[in-house]
């Protein structure tokens, strides 16, 4: 069985069809030949574009020579009203800096501290389902509660279910449904005078979520000079200074990394672990083989229990790379290049796509079947390493790809632990892309308790 793919892969569309087809839906507007093409040009007006699928310009791109091609501001500009000059919009020496004070936080000892606010978050979100068996239930809002959870235990100490918390979990629920990941100005080079189009409701959800986030910060804060700060995310965050400048992030600064540290821990993962449950609920004996692995949990909330979820692992890695939550990145070359005989000039925009690359025709067998067990096989070791990128790769992959790869498998688990998951008849979700790859219309699935 095939999971579900967008609505349509047309062969070919013109200019006008393709314009008209992004706009409703980025992933369904892509035509079947990208999926089999190592690189493809799409002109506009302003400016050219060229999506990236061989594995070595790739490579290129993100690992051999980064700073030639750093992230286009096209995208950043969708975004700044929320993460400001998060380290996930900044390039060249701003963004150095930033990686320098925050990767620390998340190295590989760090994890083995965060795991019990982990197993609380996934405990909390086994206990809400409990209540909701039998009938339909939308279970991407129930991913979204669970990894904000996720991401507020650790960060800040604090659960969901704290009030500055749950405020800014609400506003964001508005602000992912009403910002596309891109606007106006990734098509249009607006001069830095003229405005930015904004929706109205997406500029205040914006603003509040950034006052409710400053206020923890603040009080963070306060708590460090006291010396009564908790050690967790945040306090290794805004301790750590940077080696070179011995300087800390302020306040204004901190707000801006919380912020995409809120959107990415959160977001993507909510979107990633939806899917998988959806995979297990159509694909049952993968589910069944996953709920025995799962009794390793019965002895308790210990680290090293993550290594014997081998399973969950890549069976959430196969949902990753079926339904990667950032189907496209966006960088921009400042050099004269020639790719596969075409010669690009500087200024000229160059998409990796992990939602093409993983479904590539001429890199994986079978690309569209979900199959976990492809992780063992030589077509599967070689594609995770040229053609597998669902927290990017090279100086920015993702600070938070290791803790992804520990929430997942772990809230995956504890739910297929306790419930059996069923899907919904005439309810198949179709993947569009908001934020992250959602489903257009939920994703709907039936809990039972397992006996």
């Amino acid at each position: 069985m095939t999971p579900p793919k967008p609505p349509s892969r047309p062969d070919r569309v013109s200019l006008w069809r393709y314009a008209k087809l992004f706009r409703a839906d980025i992933l369904s507007a892509q035509p079947a030949r990208l999926y089999r093409a190592w690189m493809a040009e799409f002109r506009t007006p302003f400016f050219r574009s060229y999506l990236l699928n061989q594995p070595e310009l790739v490579q290129t791109v993100l690992k051999d020579r980064p700073d030639d091609f750093p992230k286009s501001g096209r995208i950043g500009e969708g975004l700044r009203p929320l993460l400001g000059n998060s380290v996930f919009l900044t390039n060249g020496e701003t963004w150095k800096r930033q990686r320098r004070i925050i990767d620390p936080a998340f190295e590989g000892g760090r994890l083995k501290d965060t795991f019990p606010a982990m197993w609380a978050a996934a405990l909390n979100c086994v206990q809400r389902l409990e209540g909701q068996t039998g009938a339909p239930l939308e279970i991407e809002a129930e991913t979204s509660h669970a990894a904000a959870d996720v991401i507020f235990r650790t960060l800040f100490s604090i659960p969901i279910e704290h009030e500055v918390a749950a405020r800014v979990f609400d506003r964001f629920r508005s602000y992912q449904r009403s910002q596309p990941i891109l606007n106006l100005a990734a098509f249009v080079p607006l001069p830095t005078w003229i405005p930015r189009f904004f929706r109205r409701d997406t500029k205040s959800a914006a603003r509040e979520i950034r006052d409710l986030i400053r206020t923890l910060t603040e009080a963070r804060m306060r708590e460090i000079t006291a010396g009564t700060a908790p050690d967790d995310l945040a306090t290794k965050i805004m301790t750590t200074r940077d080696p070179q400048t011995g300087e800390t992030f302020s306040t204004e600064e901190m707000v801006d990394q919380v912020a995409i540290f809120f959107l990415a821990g959160h977001e993507t993962s909510a979107s990633a672990l939806a899917w998988t449950l959806y995979l297990m609920a159509i694909f049952p004996d993968w589910q069944e083989r996953l709920a025995e692995e799962a009794r390793a949990l019965d002895e308790g909330p210990e680290f090293g229990v993550v290594s014997r979820l081998r399973l969950s692992r890549d069976t959430f890695r196969e949902a990753l790379r079926l339904y990667p939550p950032v189907p496209m990145m966006v960088r921009e070359n400042t050099c004269p290049e020639r790719f596969r005989d075409r010669d690009i000039k500087p200024g000229a925009q160059m998409v990796l796509s992990p939602w093409h690359l993983h479904r590539h025709e001429r890199l994986w067998d079978r690309p569209d079947d979900f199959d976990p067990g492809r992780w063992q096989t030589e077509n599967g070791k070689t594609c995770a390493r040229q053609a597998y990128i669902p927290f990017s790769a090279g100086a920015r992959v993702c600070t938070g790809a290791g803790f992804a790869m520990v929430e997942g498998p772990l809230l995956l688990s504890m739910i297929l632990r306790r419930f059996r998951i069923e899907p919904v008849d005439g309810r198949t979700p179709v993947p569009v892309a908001h934020l992250t790859v959602r489903s257009e219309n939920g994703i709907w699935l039936r809990l039972t308790p397992r006996s």
